[in-house]
């Protein structure tokens, strides 16, 4: 609804006069949810920030934010226009870097997201292949769970995404390549008291605590359905932790249970940092490749990574199937 007595703005209006100063005010303020920390993200005073947002609402004709004692909250258009605003933004980010890339002679740069399937071998050996033929190439690495890195491909802030694909993909924006399979472990620390018996099963791993990923992740809704496939009710995990680093340290301290991919866990078997415990998560076997928005073109750096990145799924050395 307009804010006030004057006419509504119409598209071809709005598009005239929004800029890019506007939208990064706008992104910033939905993403920090206050005005104080927006004003320090773009480096600005409250009172500046709070001044350019009327602006824009003026302009628009239409509020954007509702301001509480808890913060700044979008109304349905400030939403609307904030996921446009970051789409955009991505976008002359994009642009930006490929024109200083060709003015420098530089080779380009990849804004890559990855789970952690795919960061233990299968990124890290394609950049470092990469990198000995383009040494100008420059590259982003976001890790983090699958639901954060598909928003942040859908507006174009990162380039692809690798690791497990995803079940039940929204194929209208979507475009995935296999490239290797993958299963998961149960690991512990090597001396685990489970070690010690004969026969192990699921069953009896529930007393000892379990680390998992986030429940909004793949493998967590994998291993809770091998878990129901058992007839057992799966475990509310004492700590949810994607971080390698913490959760290598909780297996080391404690007798929790932990489950990672079978690449990296064959690794850190090897390095003697945890055991692989012979249960097999039949539910976990899942395909590992990259996705793409349908309708983008990639960056020719984009394009140069994705095809080292099939030569290095065909690496004996990397699949496993």
């Amino acid at each position: 609804m307009s804010k006030g007595n004057s006419p509504m703005v119409n598209a071809s209006q709005i598009a005239g006069r929004l800029t890019l100063r506007h939208l990064r005010l706008v992104s910033a303020v939905n993403l920090e949810g206050s005005l104080v920390r927006a004003a320090a993200r773009l480096n600005m005073s409250q009172s500046a920030v709070t001044k350019a947002l009327q602006e824009v609402e003026a302009l628009l004709d239409v509020t954007l934010f509702e301001r509480t004692n808890r913060g700044t909250i979008p109304t349905h258009s400030g939403a609307a226009l904030a996921a446009n605003a970051r789409m955009i933004l991505a976008q002359v980010n994009r642009a930006s870097h490929e024109l200083t890339d060709l003015r420098d002679g530089n080779s380009g740069h990849v804004s890559i997201g990855t789970l952690l399937a795919a960061s233990v071998s299968l990124l890290p050996t394609t950049i470092a292949r990469l990198r000995r033929d383009r040494p100008k190439l420059t590259f982003r690495v976001v890790e983090a769970t699958d639901d954060v890195l598909m928003a942040a491909l859908r507006s174009g802030e990162l380039d692809l995404v690798i690791g497990r694909l995803p079940e039940f993909p929204d194929t209208a924006w979507l475009k995935q390549e296999h490239l290797i399979d993958d299963f998961a472990c149960i690991v512990t620390r090597p001396d685990h008291p489970l070690l010690l018996r004969e026969r192990v099963g699921l069953a009896d791993t529930v007393p000892f605590g379990w680390v998992m990923p986030h429940e909004q992740t793949i493998l967590r809704r994998q291993i809770d359905r091998a878990f129901v496939e058992a007839g057992l009710v799966a475990p509310v995990p004492v700590i949810d932790a994607v971080s390698l680093l913490t959760t290598r340290s909780l297996l080391h301290d404690t007798d929790l249970v932990g489950v990672w991919p079978v690449q990296l866990a064959r690794i850190e078997e090897r390095a003697g940092n945890v055991a692989v415990v012979p249960i097999e998560l039949a539910t976990t076997r899942r395909s590992v490749g990259f996705t793409l928005r349908r309708d983008d073109r990639p960056t020719p750096a984009a394009e140069h990574f994705i095809e080292c990145l099939r030569q290095t799924a065909r690496d004996p050395e990397i699949s496993l199937v």
